[in-house]
């Protein structure tokens, strides 16, 4: 259920109109802003996720503008509350992030920015999807604790390069990672944090995530970054 949380300093609340419903979202725009990194999060999550802002929060201080967005209007995640059905629906998720990409490109304070996806767990395979639907767009994508697999026949058209950042102790979905990543045709890589479970709660294992994103964000979004293995 939706859990708002107190505006952050260099971060403001926009509207993203799809259709007939309005998203909410969150956007972070450093000074000299070097790429743009939008969320897709997880099953049952909103953009007040407490992880992905922390990541968020570490992306902007290494120079990219963030922004985390709602998958689902009010209406709707009432009805998925109760029934947990849109949560799952990969290609209904992915072609809300892809709405929200061109309304990013849009917006002439982003549309100079080159373009990534940062997905949690069913957002990850949204994330992925997008990616293949606009691939002259999203030039980077990284996975945190997600379910690739789920993006299914997919994964081979995914040409931005996509890193998969997976717990060591999250057995099972590990597992679907590394089977996803062989699927993967073009620039990819997976790094597992050792001794992480699936949200990442360990000490140290969500700056972990966060400093491989913003290395492989900076690396294809214009900037220089660490580069993560490959």
């Amino acid at each position: 259920m939706r859990q708002a949380g107190q505006v952050e300093p260099g971060v403001r609340e926009v509207s993203v109109r799809v259709g007939d419903v309005t998203l909410g979202g969150s956007l972070g725009i450093p000074d000299g802003a070097r790429g743009l990194v939008v969320f897709a999060h997880g099953s049952g999550s909103s953009r007040f996720s407490p992880r992905n802002r922390a990541v968020a929060r570490a992306l902007r201080a290494q120079g990219l503008a963030t922004l985390l967005f709602d998958l689902l209007g009010e209406a709707e995640e009432r009805e998925d509350a109760r029934t947990g059905e849109l949560r799952f629906d990969i290609p209904f998720l992915a072609r809300r992030l892809a709405a929200v990409t061109e309304w990013a490109v849009a917006q002439p304070e982003l549309a100079a920015l080159r373009m990534g996806y940062f997905g949690s767990s069913t957002g990850a395979a949204a994330a992925l999807v997008a990616a293949a639907l606009h691939p002259d767009l999203i030039h980077a994508v990284v996975s945190r604790g997600g379910r690739p697999d789920l993006a299914g026949p997919v994964l081979p058209r995914v040409q931005a390069p996509t890193l998969l950042l997976v717990g060591g102790q999250d057995v099972g979905v590990l597992e679907l990672n590394e089977a996803s990543l062989a699927r993967l045709e073009g620039l990819k890589g997976i790094q597992i944090i050792p001794g992480a479970t699936h949200l990442f709660e360990e000490p140290g294992a969500l700056e972990q995530v966060a400093r491989l994103a913003a290395a492989w964000f900076l690396r294809f979004l214009g900037g220089v970054g660490v580069e993560a293995r490959a």
